[in-house]
């Protein structure tokens, strides 16, 4: 696992590709189960270990996510997230390039009943939740595009959902749109960056994940 930050109070980890936020029901070891053996293991520590997972990234995404050792930084840092005070920077490989190259989008998200599925409307609809992102056009290999988004709001799948509802796939996200499954059954979305407030050292600091250097990403 490749830690990027490491103290008393936060544990900052590339998340690989395909490994589940948390336990789900295909029983695969999580970042959560992951942290608390790490933690466990290295410190020797006795009995139960906390950990605070703070937000999630989909299983098929890799890239940074933030998990507190203690409760008191798990409430500060989660407070952060309550507040938008969190900065996230994405970054994705599209199947179309978008048009315009940059822009900002809003739609209206919905969970589509008995579905892990979202559908993004124009308009508010009833049960819907507003979703906030811009994005720009970085780089582009024929059709295909590298795109940075920052997301102003949290919504579940928000950036594939709204990406595709224009038209821009993420390679791989055969659940948003026509696209076809990558080698490892993941799809081309990273969390590259995360800027947070420290709990304790009241400093703003930022950790990055490089984006990856195989696969599809090789193209950009």
């Amino acid at each position: 696992m490749n830690i990027l930050y490491e103290d008393n109070h936060l544990l900052i980890v590339n998340k690989p590709f395909c490994m589940p936020s948390q336990g789900d029901a295909s029983g695969d070891e999580s970042i959560f189960d992951w942290a608390k053996a790490y933690i466990k293991d290295t410190y020797n520590k006795p009995g139960n270990v906390y950990v605070g997972l703070l937000h999630r990234l989909d299983r098929p995404t890799g890239g940074v996510i933030a998990l507190a050792k203690t409760s008191k930084a798990a409430e500060r840092i989660s407070k952060q997230f309550q507040q938008r005070k969190v900065q996230k920077t994405y970054l994705a490989i599209t199947e179309q390039t978008p048009s315009p190259k940059s822009g900002d989008l809003v739609h209206y998200l919905k969970k589509i009943a008995g579905k892990n599925i979202m559908r993004a409307y124009r308009k508010e609809v009833h049960a819907s939740k507003i979703a906030k992102l811009s994005y720009q056009v970085l780089n582009t290999n024929g059709e295909r595009a590298l795109v940075e988004i920052l997301p102003e709001t949290g919504r579940r799948h928000q950036i594939r959902v709204q990406l595709a509802s224009i038209g821009c796939v993420i390679k791989g996200d055969v659940k948003y749109g026509k696209s076809t499954f990558n080698p490892d059954k993941s799809i081309c979305l990273l969390a590259h960056k995360l800027t947070l407030t420290h709990p304790t050292l009241k400093k703003e600091m930022t950790f990055e994940a490089p984006m990856p250097d195989e696969g599809f990403w090789k193209e950009f």
